[in-house]
């Protein structure tokens, strides 16, 4: 890391970084997630800079974020917003009693009126926005209807009931689109099919949506699992902050066995060692955190050990490679929190996330 980079001091994120326990109810813990709820309210109602990607069919869509999206027009863009919403929802259930979980619920009631989600669902079905935020924004809405539906709490359950016609309207859109989705899409970044199926899985399992289920692990099938030798080894790139080639295998642990997915891994990812050294895999540095796309290799960072994690998870409890995983996956770990600082807002909008989603452990 460059001397333009700037990091917190060397205690500030040192429970993150250890690896907080979302049960235990400890200060420390609650500390943590007082930490990152606050980047997500920073921006969930902070409208400019924002960055808007849709299809104009008149002057009437040239129109204020607000107006467009009024549930979730911050974050500098939709699928942010949408994710630091999930932020708050998550760390305010697992986490009542940090200093930000009154503030969160605000920000929530706020956001997810019936008022406000119907016209979400009404820009979401307007003409030339069929593929709009699909797949990754759409699966961390559904991971957001997760949350609201793990969560028992009246509150919680009105958002939730609010939400439903814009969920419905995303797991629609998923269904309408994978059937005809010839191949998978390998890239590191928001288009990237197997980091959103594992949302979406996760979401069709909660949600009792066998059909979904069903089509989200036929696609995993069909796309992934005649695959060998993934090129790790040309990863990153330098915009980044998903891996093609640990995302990939992250959701096919989620539909084999333990000793399938053991065979299955020896083939696609053959130089996983088998001791417990981190060097196999190095985290990315950022070399400028102000510029918005170089910034993703710390979410990167980020999502590669909390993916590392899932995939010795998916192992038999003996396998050999398990402490290599954990232990890329604990160097990256330190690495990436170190990052959520809140300094640049490149950064700030969206890192919290990938940190909440790690340290509480939710894709496993």
């Amino acid at each position: 890391m460059t001397s333009t980079c700037r990091r917190p001091a060397a205690a500030t994120f040192l429970t993150l970084a250890l690896g907080a326990n979302p049960t235990a109810g400890a200060q420390p813990d609650e500390e943590v997630a007082a930490r990152l709820a606050g980047l997500a309210l920073d921006c969930v109602h902070r409208e400019y800079p924002n960055k808007i990607a849709h299809v104009l069919q008149d002057d009437g869509d040239a129109r204020p974020p607000r107006e467009l999206t009024p549930a979730f027009y911050g974050c500098y863009d939709w699928h942010s917003s949408v994710h630091g919403h999930w932020l708050l929802a998550r760390l305010a259930r697992l986490y009542p009693g940090a200093e930000t979980a009154g503030p969160s619920r605000a920000a929530l009631a706020q956001s997810l009126t019936v008022a406000n989600l119907q016209r979400e669902a009404e820009y979401l079905e307007a003409p030339g926005r069929e593929g709009f935020e699909r797949p990754y924004g759409l699966a961390w809405l559904l991971q957001l209807a997760t949350e609201l539906r793990d969560w028992d709490d009246p509150d919680a359950r009105r958002w939730g009931t609010a939400l439903a016609p814009v969920e419905a309207l995303a797991a629609d859109r998923i269904r309408e689109w994978l059937p005809k989705l010839t191949h998978p899409i390998r890239s590191g970044e928001h288009s990237q099919t197997a980091f959103a199926f594992g949302l979406i899985l996760d979401w069709a399992r909660a949600a009792g949506d066998g059909d979904m289920a069903a089509l989200i692990e036929g696609r995993v099938g069909d796309y992934y699992l005649a695959d060998y030798d993934c090129p790790l080894r040309y990863e990153p790139s330098g915009h980044d902050f998903l891996s093609p080639c640990l995302a990939e295998a992250d959701v096919v642990r989620r539909v084999m066995a333990p000793a399938a997915f053991a065979d299955w891994l020896g083939r696609f990812l053959p130089g996983v060692p088998r001791d417990d050294r981190p060097d196999w895999l190095e985290p990315a540095v950022v070399t400028d955190p102000t510029d918005g796309k170089l910034v993703h290799l710390d979410g990167l960072n980020l999502s590669r050990a909390w993916m590392l994690e899932g995939i010795a998870a998916g192992l038999p409890a003996h396998d050999e490679r398990r402490p290599a995983l954990l232990a890329a996956a604990a160097a990256h770990r330190t690495s990436g929190l170190a990052s959520v600082t809140g300094a640049t807002y490149e950064g700030g909008h969206w890192l919290g996330t990938f940190a909440a989603y790690l340290v509480t452990q939710r894709g496993l």
